[in-house]
């Protein structure tokens, strides 16, 4: 996944991603330019799950935006 998947779209993933692990913050989701390791690690951390589910989840809600 890379910088401009997520930072396109990010408000509205965010919130996305608030809805589906009610346990995030909006410290856990802040993004920062070239902190992606970081804040998919903060979202694992988190909610217990994969890289690979979050980074689906991700990609889920993007696909949902771009429809």
């Amino acid at each position: 996944m890379t910088t401009l998947e997520i930072k396109g779209d990010w408000n509205i993933i965010k919130g996305n991603l608030k809805q589906k692990w009610a346990t995030l913050t909006d410290d856990d989701l802040q993004y920062l330019d070239g902190k992606q390791d970081e804040l998919l690690g903060r979202i694992q951390k988190r909610t217990g799950e994969t890289r690979e589910a979050v980074e689906d989840a991700i990609k889920e809600y993007r696909a949902a935006q771009a429809a």
